[in-house]
């Protein structure tokens, strides 16, 4: 799943592919192990290349519980193969954050037995508290997506410190924007410290304004390998989405990345178990194994997205993949109404006209 782009979430659109991956391990009938904990089959239910095979092989062989890894291609799939089996067939499902709201409200998802899972208090609390389970009861972060900008200190004169600073005409023809019109609308909204769900048309018709003047300073406007602009030169500053994020930063180290100082825009994938799911007590040591902090650095590295673990951000191979602890206000895009959205959808007509 790696470099998906989810419109809604800022994350990513879901591969098509579909597998069945199984492992081995010794487990009785009665759906408890003679220690005590979970045994028999624990099916997961998310995208295809989730997990670095190690992870799975390793819960396996410290549970005895044999894993099911089974596919869906986007969320809406998942919904509605849940909604089929009435919360049941799966015992765990890791999907986008928009759609677990519509899971929650559906009825398809239990409340979290947190006794069971030790490691909760490992999440990151900015990741924590959002639109989809604002009390955190029934889902586990596993990963966030979070578009960035990212430049050479070389080739611009200041220190880019927030959204606000694209604005400078110093860096006239000089930047490279991804093409997600409710992001950018966003950036652009969270510059004038208003949400990036703002409702009010008039405030939103303001930043069509502001948006439209920043027209001069963007060099291209492309979603698909955004970051070769600046790899190449032909860019001094980006913003790019997560896996670009991870791929510039790995081929010029010497790049800079800015966590702007309005605020993050992000998105959440997470897990949650199913409200009729045949082996819960399986899910929630899942859930407790990959919040080990040693666990949770594999998986971040594996699938090159943030890290919702804030134990695990000291382990992780790929220190870029955490967000400083100073970091502590974030956002994710949701849906607004017609009205706004087709607020949103004029401004960046406009927006791309004046870039022509």
């Amino acid at each position: 799943m790696k470099g998906k782009k989810r419109i809604g979430m800022l994350l990513l659109a879901g591969l098509v592919s579909a597998g069945l991956l199984s492992g081995c391990g010794g487990q009785t009938d009665s759906g408890k192990s003679e220690s005590g904990g979970s045994s028999g089959e624990l099916v997961l239910y998310t995208w295809e290349g989730m997990f670095p095979q190690e992870v799975l092989d390793g819960f396996e062989e410290e549970t005895g519980i044999e894993l099911i890894y089974s596919n869906f291609d986007t969320d809406e799939t998942m919904l509605e193969k849940l909604a089929q089996a009435e919360g049941k067939d799966y015992d765990l499902v890791i999907a986008d954050d928009y759609i677990i709201e519509s899971v929650v409200e559906e009825g398809l998802a239990q409340k979290l037995d947190k006794s069971k899972i030790e490691n909760f208090d490992n999440i990151n609390p900015l990741y924590q508290g959002q639109f989809y389970d604002e009390e955190d009861a029934y889902t586990v972060p596993y990963g966030a997506g979070i578009p960035l900008i990212v430049y050479d200190p070389e080739a611009v004169d200041f220190e880019i410190k927030g959204y606000k600073d694209l604005w400078d005409e110093s860096l006239k023809d000089s930047i490279a924007l991804t093409a997600n019109y409710r992001v950018i609308n966003g950036i652009t909204l969270l510059s004038m410290e208003k949400s990036m769900n703002e409702e009010d048309v008039a405030v939103i018709e303001e930043a069509g304004e502001k948006l439209k003047a920043l027209a001069p300073n963007v060099r291209m406007i492309q979603d698909d390998n955004t970051q070769n602009a600046l790899l190449n030169g032909e860019a001094s500053v980006a913003f790019l989405y997560t896996s670009q994020v991870t791929q510039v930063l790995s081929e010029n180290p010497d790049l800079k990345i800015v966590y702007p100082e309005e605020g993050l825009g992000f998105g959440i994938m997470a897990g949650f178990i199913p409200s009729q799911a045949p082996n819960s007590d399986a899910a929630h040591e899942f859930l407790d194994y990959i919040l080990q902090p040693e666990t949770g650095a594999k998986c971040f590295d594996f699938t090159g997205y943030y890290s919702t673990n804030q134990a695990a951000d000291e382990l992780l191979e790929n220190p870029d993949l955490a967000v400083p602890e100073s970091v502590t206000e974030g956002e994710i895009i949701q849906n607004v109404s017609v009205e706004a959205d087709a607020a949103y959808n004029k401004n960046w007509t406009e927006f791309k006209a004046a870039c022509d």
